[in-house]
C-alpha cells in the first residue's frame, strides 16, 4: 500500500540502532545551572564560539515590509520579507550587533518565527561562515537592495562588513532534485532550506532541512554536492492537530474524518558536527505531524553510508560532542509543536549509551542551537520562535543533583518529545 507523503512545504524553518553501546542506560536528571549571556534577541538561531573567545550568534530577524507569504500561523498571518537579520556577538561580557541588514521573513506584525541567518561556524584559520536558511523561491526578488540572498553559504569579512557567496543551496537543488520529490512546491517554491553546517578541514557539510539533504563543499567555493538524502520514516496512527474555534487548519492536515492509519514523513535534518570516530552525526526534527518519541540520530560516514546512532527523541534542533566524547542533544521542545507547550530540553549521551537529562524546561523553551564552549559548559539559543525575547543561556552541567521525579524515565523506552510553538495558536516549522 501507498503510505501518504506530507510535502516539504509545511516545515519551512524547524534508538536503538548502531549506537556505541549494545544497551541503553539511564542516570538520574541533572539541576543544573542555568545562566543568561545574552537576551533581547530577535529569532535566535546557531551561535559558536570565534578561536578568540567571543561567542557569536545569529538572529533571523523580524522580516520588513517587504514581500508577504501566507505565514505558519493557525490565525492566519503573513510572513513579510526585510533586512532585520544580524549576527551578534558577545565579547568580554559586552553584546553588540557586529552584523546588520541581512535577509529575514517573519509574522507580520508580531515579527515572530523568523527565518534568515540559520547558523555560523570558523574554520582553522579563524575565518568565519555564515548560512542564510528559508525556503522561498530565490528567484523573487524578496528583500531589499544591497541584501545578500537567501539559501547561500557564505565567508564573512567582519571588518569590512562584507560577505561573499560559496554556495547556492536552493540553486543546486532545483537543478539536481536531491531527493526525488518534486523540487517547486504547490506555490512555486524552491523546496531547500540550508539549516545548519559544520567545517573539517577545507570542507563545509551543510544540512538541507527541506531537502532531507547533506551537502559538502569546499571553502573555496568548489565542488558542491550531495552527500546522502537522509531517509523518511512511516508513522502508524498519526496524530493531527484539531484547530480550535477562530484558528485555521495547516494547509497539510487531513480532515479529522480523513487521518490514514499511517503516513509517510520526511526526515527534516536540523544539526550536524563530528564525532570522535570522525563521522557526521546529524539531528532530525521529523517532518509534520512532528511524532513524538520518533525522532533520530543518525550516523554517516563520509562515504555517505548513514545508519541510526540513537532514536526516541521528539523534534531535535541540534546536536554537538564535547572533549570527553559525551554528545549534547537539543530538543526544541518537549511535545509536538502544535500542542502548544514550548518546555526544551538538553539531554546527554554519554560513550557508553547512559542519557542523562540535563535541562527540561524551566525557563528553557523553543531552543534552535547549540554549542560547547572550551569551559565544558552547554550554551543553548533560547526562545528561538520569539522576536525580542530570544536568549543564549549557559547550562553547567558539572553540577549534578539528582531529581526524584525524573523525566529520564520516559526515556527508558525512548519516548520523548520537543515543540516548536511559542503558544497554542502558532504553529513555527524548520522547512520541509
Amino acid at each position: 500500500m501507498r503510505l501518504p507523503l506530507l510535502p516539504k512545504s509545511l516545515f519551512r524553518l524547524a534508538i536503538i540502532g548502531t549506537c556505541l553501546a549494545p544497551v541503553f542506560k539511564t542516570s538520574p536528571a541533572t539541576a543544573a545551572s542555568l545562566g543568561v549571556v545574552a537576551d533581547g534577541l530577535n529569532n535566535v538561531r546557531g551561535l559558536n564560539f570565534a578561536p578568540d573567545g567571543s561567542l557569536y550568534i545569529t538572529e533571523s530577524g523580524v522580516g520588513g515590509d517587504g514581500r508577504c507569504i501566507p505565514g505558519p500561523s493557525l490565525e492566519g498571518l503573513l510572513s513579510c520579507a526585510g533586512n532585520s537579520g544580524a549576527v551578534t556577538r558577545v565579547k568580554d561580557g559586552k553584546q553588540e550587533r557586529i552584523l546588520t541588514g541581512l535577509p529575514s521573513i517573519a509574522l507580520r506584525p508580531i515579527g515572530d518565527t523568523g527565518e534568515g541567518p540559520q547558523d555560523i561556524q570558523f574554520d582553522a584559520a579563524g575565518n568565519a561562515y555564515l548560512l542564510m536558511g528559508y525556503g522561498g523561491n530565490p528567484t523573487i526578488k524578496d528583500f531589499p537592495d544591497n541584501s545578500p540572498s537567501w539559501g547561500q553559504l557564505y565567508k564573512v569579512d567582519f571588518s569590512q562588513g562584507s560577505l561573499i557567496s560559496i554556495a547556492n543551496l536552493p540553486k543546486y537543488e532545483l537543478a539536481n532534485n536531491s531527493d526525488g520529490e518534486a523540487t517547486l512546491d504547490s506555490s512555486g517554491e524552491v523546496a531547500s532550506n540550508p539549516y545548519a553546517f559544520t567545517i573539517k578541514d577545507n570542507t563545509a557539510y551543510i544540512v538541507d532541512a527541506a531537502a532531507n539533504n547533506i551537502m559538502r563543499v569546499g571553502l573555496d567555493g568548489s565542488n558542491l554536492t550531495s552527500l546522502v538524502v537522509l531517509p523518511k520514516q512511516t508513522i502508524t496512527n498519526p496524530i493531527f492537530p484539531t484547530p480550535a474555534p477562530g484558528q485555521i487548519s495547516p494547509p497539510d492536515a487531513p480532515p479529522p474524518s480523513q487521518i490514514p492509519d499511517a503516513v509517510s514523513i520526511q526526515s527534516v535534518p536540523t544539526g550536524v558536527t563530528f564525532g570522535p570516530d570522525g563521522a557526521l552525526y546529524v539531528s532530525e526534527f521529523t517532518g509534520f505531524p512532528f511524532p513524538e518519541g520518533k525522532a533520530r540520530i543518525f550516523r554517516v560516514g563520509l562515504d555517505g553510508a548513514t545508519s541510526v546512532y540513537a532514536d526516541g527523541f521528539t523534534q531535535l534542533s541540534d546536536l554537538e560532542f564535547d572533549q570527553q566524547g559525551n554528545l549534547y542533544a537539543l530538543q526544541y521542545g518537549n511535545q509536538a509543536q502544535w500542542k502548544g507547550i514550548s518546555d526544551a530540553s538538553v539531554i546527554q549521551i554519554a560513550p557508553d549509551g547512559t542519557r542523562t537529562v540535563l535541562a527540561s524546561g524551566n525557563g528553557l523553551e523553543s531552543a534552535t542551537a547549540l554549542t560547547v564552549g572550551t569551559d565544558g559548559a552547554i550554551y543553548v539559543s533560547n526562545k528561538g520562535d520569539r522576536a525580542g525575547f530570544g536568549q543564549v543561556l549557559r547550562i553547567d552541567s558539572k553540577i549534578k543533583v539528582p531529581e526524584p521525579t525524573s523525566i529520564l524515565g520516559i526515556f527508558a523506552f525512548a519516548a520523548m518529545g520537543i515543540s516548536f510553538l511559542r503558544n497554542s495558536k502558532k504553529i513555527i516549522v524548520p522547512s520541509a
